[in-house]
């Protein structure tokens, strides 16, 4: 027997393919469903209770045990109030990273470790080194897929404990594995945004636990241009929703939010494009992953060549990497569209993940 193993089980299909490679794999292995939202009023926009049933579905199929755990308190304690504390003051947060790093990379590898397993495994589209060998985390075999955009926060020390079965196949190979296996979640559809959310209107949800007050929008050049609903409803880059119609002596063009000043309560707009390319960002909160700079002990280092994404999927851009302590610089080689502090950047060198930080200062060519 390969030993024991507890799966992530979402209800979705790539965690269900990879409980089912374990299991073909020898491991013993048991799922488990996390619940980390506590519903109330938001039952008709999340699906946990579906998703619990697939999840229940496919270990029947397996004949495996299927335990659940309640994370909801841990959530709203070490993911939604960061959350909230990122938008009250201006930043734009990814929660889904928080996630991983707090939640299934910390909390359910701790209750699964006190439960007597030896490794956890999950359906993310990522790869790593065999276990035995020094730890590395690769891209997935499938570009659209690879997530090791949101595993970049997570600590190495936690990441070595953990299989990601289905990292060398492409999402067409793991939906084909589903349906030859007979799990009903073969075609189901990939879920998206944040159960919290779910389908209704973000701002309307973030209006429930965040206050904005009514400001000035106005262009470069301060001239007034019309009023917003509150700073925390809008982010760098942005075209929809800012509320602005035409404008008497400017271009039928569409306009973009270009900068937050959260102590005039301004909001900056522009219809140039070019006023939101980024040439270069600092990032805190690092976290490096590969062995070659973690264990470089945070001593300081420049002029190291590797490629950056400051989003998910974005193809990956090439960059200059200095690191100064626990702050990284990072300028690109080509300016990038609307890098957004609050957000996390993620750093490589070909196929491994080197790690990452937190977007909090960017700047054009000029600054």
């Amino acid at each position: 027997m390969a030993g024991s193993v507890v799966v992530g089980m979402s209800g979705g299909v790539d965690s269900a393919v990879a409980a089912h490679i374990l299991k073909d794999e020898g491991y013993d292995v048991t799922g488990l469903f996390m619940k980390n939202w506590e519903e109330d009023d938001a039952s008709e926009y999340c699906t946990a209770l579906a998703d619990f049933g697939d999840a229940a579905a496919v270990c029947d199929k397996l004949g495996i045990e299927l335990l659940t755990a309640n994370f909801a308190s841990e959530y709203w304690d070490n993911v939604f109030e960061a959350f909230l504390g990122d938008y009250r003051a201006g930043y734009t947060p990814n929660p889904d990273v928080l996630c991983n790093r707090e939640i299934k990379f910390k909390v359910f590898a701790d209750y699964a470790r006190d439960l007597g397993f030896d490794t956890v495994a999950t359906g993310h589209y990522a790869r790593r080194t065999t276990p035995g060998n020094p730890f590395r985390l690769l891209k997935s075999h499938d570009p659209d897929k690879d997530q090791t955009y949101f595993l970049q926060a997570v600590p190495a020390s936690r990441l070595e404990h953990c299989l990601f079965p289905i990292g060398a196949l492409t999402k067409p190979e793991v939906r084909q594995r589903a349906r030859t296996a007979g799990f009903d979640v073969y075609d189901k559809k990939d879920s998206t945004g944040i159960c919290f959310i779910g389908e209704r209107r973000f701002d309307d949800f973030l209006a429930r636990y965040v206050r904005g007050e009514p400001g000035p929008i106005r262009d470069a050049d301060g001239t007034l241009l019309g009023e917003h609903r509150g700073l925390p409803f809008y982010t760098l880059g942005q075209r929809q929703g800012i509320g602005l119609g035409g404008v008497r002596g400017r271009r039928e063009r569409p306009w973009y939010v270009a900068g937050k000043d959260m102590a005039a309560n301004t909001l900056t707009v522009t219809q140039d494009e070019r006023d939101l390319d980024t040439s270069w960002l600092e990032a805190t909160d690092l976290n490096w992953i590969s062995p070659s700079l973690a264990d470089a002990g945070g001593a300081d280092r420049d002029n190291i060549r590797c490629t950056a994404r400051i989003r998910y999927r974005q193809p990956e851009q090439a960059c200059e990497l200095g690191i100064d302590g626990n702050r990284a610089r990072v300028v690109f080689d080509a300016p990038q569209r609307a890098a957004t502090p609050g957000q996390f950047v993620a750093l490589y060198d070909g196929d491994e993940c080197l790690g990452g930080g937190r977007i909090v200062a960017t700047g054009g060519p000029d600054e």
